[in-house]
């Protein structure tokens, strides 16, 4: 938990064969270029996202009240404010506010405000940044990888890179959280009441679309942050053609495993309620049992203070928003809660194939069951094409993830195995044996660990991802 963080660090060291940090002539050590630092895009748009989905939530609940629609209107209301609320605690919880005398962030953390004031904070601490000189806090060193070859970097991290970073590590965890425990449960509910009522109004509309970007985005989240978290040795750089096959992947995914609960919901009501369950608390024992079985101990690193009691009721809530995840989509990483990370850093293949195989099986049976079951609704509704456009698109989002992974991943030259190597079983085959190395692989030389010089804290603030690889 204590890796899932992003610092976006872009100084590196003119002189390489210096060791030491250049020094200013009175003697204080020059790190921040305000020029250097990339804008915190990511607390921006994920403050954006919060904020349009819960106006828009709250303009839809204000018309199923004068509509008395109030089974509506309480469900809407709950999935507007328990993602808030949950949000302004894990804000709090990472800042650590409660032991500091900030009594206007706190207030406006009670009125639902928090992610507001503190991308103001953000952007303010940006726009500040490089205007005086300012002592280093440490030094980043990653390994740069470029065309399979390994390069040592190191950059100087300022104070105001280090607010950055924790700005932009928090907001990416209420990001996942706003999308899967706020967003995908408002977004089914809203679908399944267009199709009850028969009828479209725009502002279910506009929530439909803002909740199904903001799950699209809380996806594209964990799918960066679980390549950070693996490869945290190196300098990880994703081009645009890689986030684009991602959205399409993310997005079409989403969209179909949404599209078919509702559809089995219509026609099976109290069936879905079950396959719900099933799925939730399946994903959710899965990580305590493999721990049960390996007979591990608790990690002690979650939080400084903190009793087993309240390292149990974290790992809880972790392992819950992780089983939200797997509901509607691939979550990218693997549990492993004896772990200090809490996550798997080797590349399971056979996971992968084993879950999107079943979760195929699954969707298709959920809209075969809709096709037999479906009511009057869909009488003028060509119901062979949905069911065909449906599984066509999950195929899609299959394709997508196979071609991110083989040509688009930013360390794919790092795989033991690609995809087209476990299409071909060629895992299989040579697993009792070392793989024969390539041309490619004799040039490739990895480079030393640098990151090993590091501590904790310092590897854990400045894991990098850009933009090429």
């Amino acid at each position: 938990m204590e890796k899932m963080c992003e610092a976006t660090v872009n100084e590196n060291l003119d002189n390489e064969h210096n060791p030491f940090p250049p020094q200013s002539q009175n003697g204080v050590d020059y790190v921040c270029d305000r020029s250097k630092i990339q804008p915190p895009f990511s607390v921006v748009i994920a403050t954006l996202l919060y904020c349009a989905e819960f106006v828009s939530a709250a303009v839809m609940c204000s018309a199923y009240d004068e509509s008395e629609d109030h089974v509506w209107l309480g469900l809407t209301i709950t999935f507007m404010l328990v993602p808030a609320v949950l949000t302004q605690l894990t804000l709090t919880f990472i800042h650590r506010d409660l032991g500091r005398d900030r009594p206007l962030v706190l207030f406006l953390h009670l009125l639902l405000l928090g992610p507001v004031i503190r991308c103001i904070e953000a952007l303010v601490i940006y726009f500040q940044a490089g205007r005086r000189e300012e002592p280093y806090v440490t030094i980043s060193r990653k390994i740069r990888l470029k065309k399979g070859q390994g390069t040592p970097t190191e950059s100087e991290i300022g104070h105001s890179e280090r607010k950055l970073a924790a700005h932009r590590n928090a907001f990416k965890r209420t990001a996942v959280i706003q999308a899967f425990l706020g967003s995908t449960p408002q977004l089914t509910l809203q679908l399944y009441a267009t199709i009850q009522e028969k009828y479209r109004p725009a502002e279910r509309v506009a929530l439909i679309a803002i909740t199904l970007l903001s799950i699209t985005y809380g996806a594209l989240v964990c799918s960066v942050l679980a390549i950070q978290i693996k490869y945290d040795d190196y300098k990880v750089r994703l081009r645009p053609v890689a986030y684009l096959c991602l959205v399409l992947w993310r997005g079409l995914e989403i969209a179909t495993r949404t599209t078919a609960l509702v559809l089995f919901s219509t026609a099976l009501t109290y069936w879905v309620v079950p396959l719900g369950l099933v799925n939730l608390l399946f994903f959710f024992f899965l990580p305590w049992v493999k721990f049960w079985r390996k007979k591990g101990s608790l990690p002690e690193n979650v939080e400084k203070n903190m009793s087993k009691l309240g390292t149990v009721v974290v790992l809880c809530l972790f392992t819950f928003l992780y089983s939200a995840i797997n509901i509607f989509c691939w979550s990218a990483v693997q549990l492993d809660l004896a772990d200090r990370d809490l996550i798997e850093k080797q590349m399971s293949w056979g996971r992968l194939a084993l879950y999107y195989g079943v979760r195929f099986i699954e969707n298709t049976f959920l809209v075969v069951m809709w096709y037999f079951f479906k009511t009057d609704y869909y009488e003028y509704v060509c119901a062979p094409l949905v069911a065909v456009q449906l599984v066509v698109c999950y195929s899609l989002a299959v394709l997508f993830m196979m071609l991110f992974y083989q040509y688009c991943h930013p360390c794919r030259r790092l795989f033991r195995h690609n995809v087209a190597d476990c299409l071909r079983c060629t895992c299989c085959r040579r697993s009792a044996q070392p793989r024969t190395p390539t041309a490619a692989d004799q040039q490739f030389t990895l480079p030393p660990d640098l990151t090993s010089q590091l501590g904790d804290c310092e590897t854990a603030l400045f894991d990098d991802v850009e933009v090429v690889d």
